[in-house]
């Protein structure tokens, strides 16, 4: 019997960064930067993934009016600042969404598809994948949700969380998965071996990520610009030996809010102002890397 946990290490063996075959990115470029804009489905039925405001006396309730209409705020609204910041500057994200949300936010999905955005796997709902009672049913349902709504599978997964079993990587290949964000442990793809083939590990972020900038650690609102700022600063400088990835993630709830969207306008102008960067997509990186190592 094994213990939880006892796969990763098996996945992909330790490799330091400087000791790997060269990669080179078109025309030399130092770093790929990707975003990432994640869309939830975040049900009223039951606890909140996250709070901005704690229960009264302590005692949490149901419904949680307050902390769910914060998540649908950015919906309604941030999601929207979004599109015109990343559209304005001819960017396109990774599009990280529930299987649930093409039904419920339909008009957020097609302004996404419209936008020319790479849509990825992010759970049917969000719940962690330890709480999903059917994990393989769960993967289906959300890849067929958006193929019947974009016309075609999803190729990369972010689970709710970052939450994996020892068998969800091996769910995902099976499924026809191609790449995951889960696993934030380099600054280069990464492939990991499932009982499927591979999986290419896409670098994300639990650095640049709005989730632990703005909600967990509850930094001011220039937080993503001073430390997205200073990241891309040092991959721009150690790209010039070996090319690196950036990941930038952001929550509709968090930066699409008024005193903090100026902050990623601000992040994105500051590293276009560089040569040498190319602006991805996940599937983008992914088919670079293909490429670039075979």
């Amino acid at each position: 019997m094994t213990e939880p946990g006892d796969s990763l290490r098996r996945r992909t063996p330790y490799l330091p960064i400087h000791k790997r075959p060269k990669l080179t990115l078109p025309g030399n470029a130092r770093v790929a930067v990707w975003t990432i804009v994640n869309v939830e489905n975040w049900s009223p039925l039951g606890a909140m993934p996250r709070t901005v405001l704690p229960p009264p006396m302590g005692q949490p309730l149901l419904p949680d009016v307050p902390n769910w209409a914060w998540h649908e705020y950015g919906m309604r609204v941030g999601f929207w600042r979004f599109v015109e910041v990343l559209g304005a500057r001819k960017l396109k994200a990774t599009f990280a969404l529930n299987g649930t949300v093409v039904d419920l936010y339909r008009e957020a999905c097609q302004a996404a598809l419209d936008a020319g955005w790479d849509f990825m796997g992010h759970g049917f709902v969000q719940k962690p994948m330890h709480k999903v009672d059917d994990q393989r049913a769960a993967i289906a349902d959300t890849i067929k949700a958006i193929r019947d709504f974009t016309g075609k599978p999803p190729r990369g997964w972010e689970s709710p969380g970052l939450t994996e079993t020892d068998e969800t990587l091996d769910l995902l290949a099976e499924a026809g998965i191609e790449y995951v964000a889960d696993w934030v442990l380099d600054e280069q793809p990464v492939p990991l071996a499932t009982r499927a083939g591979t999986i290419v590990s896409v670098p994300y972020t639990v650095e640049i990520n709005d989730v632990v900038i703005s909600a967990v650690e509850k930094q001011p609102s220039d937080e993503i610009f001073r430390r997205g700022r200073d990241q891309f600063d040092r991959l721009y400088l150690d790209g010039a030996k070996a090319p690196r990835v950036m990941a930038i993630s952001i929550h509709p709830y968090l930066t699409g809010v008024p005193h903090r969207i100026k902050y990623l306008e601000m992040l994105y102008d500051y590293i276009l102002g560089h040569d040498g960067v190319v602006m991805w997509t996940g599937a983008e990186i992914l088919d670079w890397y293909r490429s670039a190592a075979s």
